[in-house]
């Protein structure tokens, strides 16, 4: 059991249920236990792609954790929660709308480099305690500014009939009609206010999307907060791979899981391959550091014909270990 099971994680289950959840499918099939870890913490109330790696893949979780993700998220306008989300208390309101034209217009100073305040109610540590525990408690709370990196974010959907969860609406890809170039341009030329707006957002590691929302809001002139999140990749993983949790406990039940497992190198897609003699594998092996190799500077994956050897890090001609794999 060593591999990815991509869960598309159901709205109300943390990160740490969906490993409790692979567990007990694991558990179910009396399948061996085996080391299980995710790679990067979804919200209860978002939805999406969740890896969950396996034994020697959970070697691979950190990488994950700060791969570069996409996003699907709706601003609701017109009120901002404590939260930043549906579920927070109302703390500010405004009555002024945008028009779509506007928030295409606003787009650009939200892409690329940027600076952001992390929500309070976050997992991020103020003076060795959750800053979300101290906001809970009440307590006066000072996030830092951070710069982040909003490669890519665009208008995906004006969401006029959307319903959310709770009211008749799911927040899966069906649920999100994307919107053709044409359309858009006929949009983007009225002049009409709109009361929320979806879009994407290819974002790096540490991107809060509830934070970039409150500030899409405020530079509309305006406030809101985030009705929909959903996640749809994370590093090299996609809604493609991803499965629901009816399913995963289908296999664990019906003694599948194989079936529905990545293999460990899915997580190194965009890695380069560095082909091994089996002296070069064995040396690796016991971390030694290989000289005089052909091959370009930076990370690899070493192979040893069709198996992974281990995460290695080329340097003028010197091969050294990031992680190694017992397979």
């Amino acid at each position: 059991m060593n591999g990815w099971i991509i869960l598309d994680k159901p709205l109300a289950l943390g990160s740490t249920q969906a490993v409790a959840a692979v567990k007990r499918a694991l558990r179910d099939g009396g399948y061996s236990k085996a080391k299980i870890g995710h790679g990067g913490t979804l919200d209860p109330l978002a939805t999406g792609v969740l890896p969950i790696a396996l034994g020697e893949a959970t070697k691979l979780a950190g990488r994950m954790l700060d791969a570069s993700k996409i996003y699907d998220f709706t601003i609701c306008f017109g009120t901002q929660t404590d939260t930043l989300d549906r579920e927070g208390a109302v703390i500010a309101t405004s009555d002024h709308r945008p028009a779509m034209a506007e928030v295409e217009a606003v787009l650009a100073r939200f892409t690329g480099p940027i600076e952001q305040v992390p929500p309070i109610y976050s997992a991020l540590k103020v003076d060795g305690q959750r800053a979300y525990d101290l906001a809970r408690a009440g307590q006066e709370v000072e996030m830092k500014t951070r710069e982040v990196v909003i490669h890519d974010l665009s208008i995906c959907y004006s969401p006029a009939s959307y319903r959310h969860p709770g009211e008749g609406g799911d927040p899966s890809p069906e649920s999100i009609t994307r919107i053709s170039g044409q359309e858009m341009d006929s949009r983007l030329r009225g002049n009409d206010e709109i009361n929320e707006i979806t879009l994407t957002a290819h974002v790096s590691k540490g991107t809060y999307i509830r934070s970039l929302a409150r500030d899409i809001a405020l530079a509309l002139h305006t406030v809101g907060h985030v009705s929909m999140l959903r996640r749809t990749k994370a590093g090299p993983f996609t809604l493609a791979e991803a499965i629901s949790l009816d399913k995963l406990q289908e296999c664990g039940k019906g003694r599948t899981l194989e079936d529905i497992i990545l293999p460990l190198e899915a997580g190194l897609d965009d890695i380069p391959a560095l082909c091994l003699t089996p002296g070069q594998a064995r040396l690796i092996h016991q971390g030694q550091v290989l000289d005089g190799i052909t091959a370009d500077d930076g990370l690899h994956c070493a192979w040893l014909e069709d198996i992974p050897v281990a995460l290695v890090e080329v340097s003028d001609g010197n091969v050294r270990v990031v992680r190694g794999f017992n397979l």
